[in-house]
């Protein structure tokens, strides 16, 4: 055990794709191996997901994180230290009893993700393993289905469009890299699109192209016209996902779309996003209700679920209980895992194997706020996931992502297997 053993743990400060504070942990073992990883930040939370520990005040505008790295270079450093860091589930599970909140809002959720992370790839290198191989252990991965962002709105984009995300899924792809080929071309086709018709405002939180559409429903027949100017059939080559984060158009109760100027009830949006299913070809819906409306999820699962991917994300929040609760309850049949949303490795492992149990689908997803950290895209492939949601085809802290990705198919040779449109679990 002594050559794995945790010998220090220290934190430091460092930026996010945002220019905000994020804590980075790095972990050192007696063998000399050694782990680093960074926390990432959402735009878009979810009530009862683990909390990022802020300082407040006005230094960085109240997102410094001088408490989470205090955190992590006292208590947390000192409870770890000599433990061995093989044992990823013991570790994770004795930070989560010293914070002992279910949002880890005493340690800070930036804080222990930070550390999970950071130790996950400490003994990945004790092993002389990538991490996705180290996690993986003798079972079989697979390369992840990407869902990629082309269009940001909502609260990535200054709520230009009230739609959070309009992605694209390359269901036609027989091969990351060709995935991510064809991906390429429709990113630059869009880009063209909204220019020749002075629609493109820049470049939103996640990489994807901030626009000025008129209408919500204006940027979903952009979406349709970038995948045919890139040469490409959509439904067939390329489909459409959206991530609708229903939770933040909630005012009184009504769901409002203020782009279109229109306000829902729950049957009122259900019927809207129906008819968009019937004249675009969607593929899989994120968050299409907020998170307390149970009954919006479930007559929408059972009306739409078996043509298309329901997503759980704020539903969920990476939480093994609530996947085995909407599993039962049939609210959806996917789910999104998040590990800062969790806390810990262990955590989002567990809502990742609850929601394979359950038969749901399940997605790797990054955050709005990133880095250069390329975890995610180890743990999406060695946990076998079969999709991964980075963000958009442009900034380094999405691409670091990507290119990560092809080179673990490159390094997996003849033997690698690629997910592919299977994934989705619907027709």
């Amino acid at each position: 055990m002594s050559g794995t053993s945790i010998s220090s743990i220290h934190a430091r400060r460092v930026f996010d794709s945002r220019g905000r504070p994020t804590v980075e942990a790095e972990v050192k073992l007696e063998s000399g191996a050694g782990g680093r990883a960074i926390a990432p930040s959402g735009a878009s939370r979810g009530s009862r997901e683990a909390i990022e520990l802020r300082d407040g005040g006005s230094r960085f505008g109240g997102y410094d994180v001088t408490q989470a790295i205090a955190n992590v270079n006292g208590p947390i450093a000192s409870l770890l230290r000599g433990s061995d860091a093989l044992h990823q589930t013991s570790i994770d599970l004795r930070m989560i009893d010293a914070d002992r909140t279910s949002t880890k809002s005493k340690l800070g959720g930036n804080a222990m993700v930070a550390v999970s992370l950071a130790i996950a790839h400490a003994a990945a290198a004790a092993q002389r393993m990538p991490l996705w191989q180290y996690v993986a252990g003798d079972r079989p991965v697979t390369l992840p289905l990407p869902e990629i962002q082309v269009f940001g709105g909502g609260a990535h984009a200054g709520r230009r469009i009230d739609i959070q995300d309009l992605m694209v899924i390359p269901i036609g792809a027989r091969s990351f890299a060709d995935a991510l080929a064809m991906v390429a071309d429709i990113y630059r086709a869009a880009g063209d699109v909204m220019q020749a018709a002075g629609k493109l405002a820049g470049v939103a939180d996640e990489g994807g192209y901030w626009p000025l559409f008129e209408s919500n429903e204006e940027a979903l027949t952009t979406l349709v016209r970038a995948i045919e100017r890139a040469g490409l059939r959509p439904g067939v080559d390329a489909a459409l996902s959206l991530d609708i984060a229903a939770s933040e158009l909630v005012t009184d109760g009504r769901y409002r779309l203020a782009l279109d100027g229109r306000d829902f009830d729950r049957d009122g949006l259900a019927e809207l996003l129906l008819q968009w299913l019937e004249n675009f070809p969607i593929a899989s819906i994120e968050d299409p209700f907020a998170e307390d409306d149970v009954i919006g999820w479930k007559r929408f699962t059972a009306a739409a679920g078996s043509r298309v991917q329901i997503v759980g994300d704020d539903l969920l929040t990476t939480n093994a209980g609530r996947v085995r609760e909407a599993a039962t309850e049939r609210l959806c049949n996917a789910a999104l895992i998040k590990p800062n949303q969790a806390g810990t490795v262990t955590e989002a492992r567990e809502a990742l194997d609850a929601a394979r149990q359950a038969s749901l689908s399940t997605i790797v997803s990054a955050r709005s706020g990133e880095s250069e950290d390329v975890s995610i895209a180890h743990l999406a492939v060695g946990w076998n996931a079969g999709q991964i949601k980075v963000g958009s085809f442009a900034r380094s802290e999405r691409m670091a992502k990507w290119n990560e990705l092809i080179r673990i198919e490159e390094m997996l040779g003849s033997d690698a297997r690629y997910a592919g449109r299977e994934a989705l679990r619907v027709r």
